[in-house]
């Protein structure tokens, strides 16, 4: 499989809900088409910033299928397919084989016991061979209820089926440990997950991003890596600390206090969503609302680009 085309800036897509918390259609469709004017490459739905895990499978399944058909193909789009055991993971797999996607995204099961890592490995290479779509590995490093230890990691990602690499772990040894199998195996997609931290990644050596907030800071984000890209690294840093400025204001601070809330309000003050509704029960303080109207019309020229921002920006 030839994965050039897929280098760049991805987005882990949150999910837009009605008032009433059903998926909204409608919303899909536009938060396609926005993020095709954001030059985004590739799609990646019902990740924790999708809120999959807390979905429904009828939800899940209406997400998948309604992006696939506004996308035209126009955007690969990999899903999540993580769960507790290899039965359930092969059943999420063909399920979304059927309703139209590119790539399955395993990450650490939710939930485990007698989980050593020899059943670990096991159990994902199982999947992994079996699996008749490519996989993509999402690494949160310690933050899963189930941490995957470097061995265990090791053992996934070098299986010949792993294609991709969403590396949200923050964990200097974990990259060092992406880049050594991607040197053993060039055509590795390695994409940074961290999205506080995308210029450092990049300098590493990282393909591109797979960002959490790429939904609207995602030009943003193609800027960075086009200055990465050309060696501008001064350029890169002072991008980065204004993309950081920008999701801390939508984000609710440091402490993230008001995440998917403030992100679907961002969405909704640029016409790609209608409400804030979200799984977690995010709220979004009025000051905080005050705060990101504000950021709307201060970086309206890169949170609605008129082109991807990667060449002047």
């Amino acid at each position: 499989m030839n994965l050039s085309r897929w280098k760049g800036v991805w987005s882990a897509a949150p999910t837009p809900f009605t008032g009433r918390g059903n998926v909204d259609r409608l919303s899909l469709r536009r938060m396609v088409e926005h993020h095709l004017r954001l030059g985004i490459r590739g799609l990646f739905l019902l990740g924790t910033n999708g809120e999959g895990p807390w979905m429904t499978d009828a939800q899940r399944r209406l997400v998948v299928q309604a992006v696939v058909k506004a996308s035209r193909g126009r955007l690969p789009i990999a899903v999540q397919a993580t769960d507790n055991s290899a039965p359930r993971m092969r059943e999420a797999i063909r399920i979304v084989q059927a309703d139209g996607a590119d790539v399955a995204v395993l990450a650490a099961p939710y939930f485990a016991l007698n989980a050593s890592p020899s059943n670990l490995i096991a159990m994902y290479r199982e999947v992994i061979r079996g699996s008749p779509l490519p996989i993509g590995f999402y690494d949160r490093g310690n933050r899963g209820a189930v941490p995957l230890s470097h061995a265990v990691v090791d053992a996934i990602v070098r299986e010949p089926k792993v294609v991709m690499v969403k590396d949200s772990s923050g964990d200097p040894e974990r990259r060092a440990l992406f880049l050594d199998i991607r040197r053993q195996r060039p055509g590795l997609l390695l994409l940074n997950g961290d999205e506080f931290r995308c210029e450092e990644y990049l300098k590493a050596g990282y393909d591109g991003l797979l960002l959490g907030g790429a939904a609207f800071n995602g030009a943003l984000a193609g800027a960075i890596l086009a200055a990465a890209r050309r060696g501008e690294w001064t350029r890169a840093a002072r991008l980065q600390k204004r993309m950081n400025r920008m999701m801390w204001t939508v984000y609710g601070g440091r402490s993230i206090s008001c995440w998917l809330a403030g992100e679907k309000r961002l969405l909704m003050e640029l016409g790609v969503f209608r409400s804030t509704v979200n799984l977690l029960r995010y709220i979004l303080p009025p000051r905080r609302e005050r705060a990101i109207v504000a950021l709307a019309k201060r970086e309206c020229a890169v949170l609605l680009p008129r082109q991807p921002l990667g060449a002047s920006e």
